[in-house]
């Protein structure tokens, strides 16, 4: 990943909905919510929503398909992987030990869908 397009990806998510949405999404995977319940989740006119979904989609954050009438987005993991492995790319400059805690909170991820899908 390039710099330009990390930074682009950092403003997409420095607003407060499109943040909310991006995490509804995520923990909405694998399925994604149509446009208009993101919305409606959030309490965000459908328009607005629409707008941020676009900044969004822009960025790399989101996809989109349409079912029916519906557009339903997902979040993009693979974007979401690339971003973070840009951040840790020089990760504690070759010492990968000094950076185990992070590495080991994002395996919490696994954890936590583990957990949901047991309870289900």
């Amino acid at each position: 990943m390039e710099i330009t397009n990390a930074i682009a990806s950092f403003a997409a998510l420095s607003q407060d909905t499109r943040l909310k949405a991006f995490k509804l999404l995520v923990s909405q995977e694998p399925d994604g919510l149509p446009a208009g319940e993101i919305a409606r989740q959030l309490c965000v006119p459908h328009n607005t929503m629409s707008a941020h979904l676009a900044v969004l989609a822009r960025a790399g954050w989101v996809v989109s398909k349409r079912q029916s009438r519906q557009i339903i987005y997902r979040a993009s993991l693979s974007h979401m992987e690339a971003v973070v492995q840009f951040l840790l790319q020089d990760c504690c400059a070759g010492h990968p030990e000094l950076c185990a805690s992070l590495i080991d909170s994002l395996s919490g991820c696994e954890a936590a869908k583990s957990d949901k899908k047991d309870s289900l």
